[in-house]
């Protein structure tokens, strides 16, 4: 195809952030590093490898992911533990954050709520920042690998993607049959995967995982949360994934409790205040 005579000029337009996120509620980053600091753990869940795991953490509370022994990544879904309707929404947590999230990031729920759920406390591969391929870490880009897609490319059925571990997790912890729970698992935020786009084709990339052992990811569940955490049957993710070629690893979920007095005057944010008359 020939460019038009002003295609330079055209691509020379700079670009706008769409969602300047410098108006956005802050957390208080210093009241819950200080509440993290003397938070004691008080459940422990595991993610085996090629599976999930379902845990519960109040509002107020803690929890950690933690890279168990090799390196392994999973893949996170957030519901709200007394409706699964406001669940974790991806799409707008990366409009509002950026591609990857790292400490001070918010996890957002959908619409009509759209309050944030969980904050990112700490992080140990927050110094890995974005590398020469553009490759960065926890990104809410990917959906989750599927068997859908997998039928779609390889022509075979495949049960331990992610997006099956997570439905047998959240069934089971809500006592659902399988379709039903299928219903309300959604796109995740891939903890610990390194990922990005080409630069020549913009095609979504994995690479090799920069966690190691003991590495973990912590959260402040802002409202009482229902997660699951599936270790991906990719593992590192450095060379393909929906199969059982990869060397998995466990995944741990520690849930803590701060201190009694620890979170003085904090609240769990309410709803989002739009009014839903949507101009009627």
């Amino acid at each position: 195809m020939t460019p038009p005579e002003d295609a330079d000029i055209r691509r020379a337009v700079p670009p706008v952030i769409c969602y300047p996120n410098d108006t956005l509620p802050l957390a208080n980053m210093s009241l819950y590093a200080e509440a993290l600091e003397g938070a004691d753990v008080i459940s422990r869940h595991t993610a085996a490898p090629r599976e999930a795991c379902a845990f519960e953490v109040p509002a107020g509370h803690f929890f950690r992911i933690t890279c168990a022994e090799t390196p392994q990544v999973g893949d996170l879904n957030l519901w709200n533990a007394h409706d699964l309707t406001e669940r974790f929404y991806s799409g707008k947590t990366r409009a509002l954050h950026g591609s990857h999230v790292t400490t001070g990031d918010r996890l957002w729920s959908g619409f009509p709520y759209l309050r944030p759920m969980a904050t990112i406390v700490a992080d140990t591969l927050g110094w890995y920042g974005r590398d020469a391929f553009g490759g960065a870490v926890h990104d809410v880009i990917g959906t989750r690998c599927d068997p859908y897609t997998h039928q779609l490319l390889a022509g075979n059925d495949y049960h331990h993607c992610c997006h099956s571990n997570l439905t047998r997790a959240l069934a089971d912890a809500r006592d659902l049959p399988l379709a039903e729970a299928e219903k309300h698992v959604h796109d995740v935020l891939n903890v610990f995967m390194c990922t990005g786009f080409t630069h020549d084709t913009g095609q979504y990339f994995m690479k090799a995982s920069p966690v190691r052992k003991d590495d973990h990811l912590t959260f402040f569940a802002e409202i009482d949360l229902l997660g699951a955490l599936s270790a991906c049957p990719g593992g590192d993710c450095s060379a393909e994934h929906s199969s059982d070629t990869a060397i998995c690893g466990p995944l741990l979920v520690e849930v803590m409790a701060p201190a009694s007095g620890a979170l003085a005057g904090w609240k769990s944010p309410v709803i989002n205040g739009y009014d839903r008359s949507h101009g009627r």
